[in-house]
């Protein structure tokens, strides 16, 4: 029996035709240079990891710039939706958006009903991110949803056992790791910012390479500083140093995402 390769879940956010300051913000340009090397990489079946592509909030630049490069390189990905969002906030993706996203082969799954981070919610608000999220998504769209992705990457037990009874078999969280194939119940992603060249992410993929042991290093010292600072003081400083545009700047991202 043939063995699968490990997989390196990317996860993205924001495309513009422009550059942008803030971290979480990718050029149209560079991710079509990395959809060409993620094509290279899968076309060669060399050893090292296989690239796979993950896409959270929902945003509308996912739709009118990402799935036409996704496309053009055979990629499927997995598309993670702010549902509360759809249709409702500027420079979101609208349900039209979204069937179209669904019957071009996209993946989708849940990001929550309002980005909210889950380990803070109560009983009752866990079942409006976990389960309202997940049942209106099936309706729109009329498949079933098993997966999701953790709004700010936050989770505990608790959290993974009301996934699990909500009705996911698959938990995308921030943890830079690579997976197996087939993966387990929590699948770790890497991150990409705007600031992360193409040279840097090709060596995440060679034979060998350190890079992705060493990024994992450094998520667990973050993680210690969230569990020091507490989520306000760390939002704080995470806004800062990624650059994040003030609230309605362009529309753009919701506080939450800081990973």
């Amino acid at each position: 029996m043939t063995q699968l390769p490990d997989r390196l879940y990317l996860l993205y956010h924001e495309l513009r035709p422009s550059r942008s300051n803030y971290s979480y913000v990718l050029e149209t340009e560079e991710f079509e240079k990395q959809a060409n090397l993620f094509l290279k990489l899968r076309e060669s079946g060399g050893p090292g990891l296989c690239p796979e592509v993950t896409f959270d909030d929902g945003h509308s630049s996912n739709f009118e710039f990402a799935l036409p490069i996704l496309q053009t390189h055979a990629i499927t990905a997995w598309f993670f939706i702010t549902v509360g969002w759809t249709g409702r906030r500027p420079g979101y993706m609208g349900w039209q958006e979204l069937r179209a996203l669904h019957q071009a082969g996209q993946r989708i799954g849940t990001h929550g009903w309002t980005h909210a981070l889950l380990t803070h919610c109560s009983p009752r608000e866990l079942h409006s991110e976990l389960v309202d999220a997940r049942l209106t998504l099936e309706d729109k769209l009329g498949t079933s949803i098993t997966s999701m992705s953790l709004p700010g990457g936050r989770y505990n037990r608790r959290v993974l056992t009301t996934c699990r009874e909500a009705g996911y078999t698959k938990i995308f969280t921030s943890v830079p790791r690579a997976e197996p194939e087939p993966t387990g119940l929590t699948v770790g992603r890497l991150n990409i910012r705007g600031d992360m060249s193409l040279e840097w992410i090709s060596r995440l993929f060679q034979p060998g390479s350190n890079v992705l042991s060493g990024l994992e290093r450094q998520y667990q010292m973050k993680a210690a500083a969230k569990s020091v600072l507490g989520d306000r003081l760390y939002e704080k400083l995470w806004a800062i140093l990624n650059r994040k545009e003030p609230e309605g700047a362009a529309e753009r991202e919701d506080s939450a995402h800081h990973q």
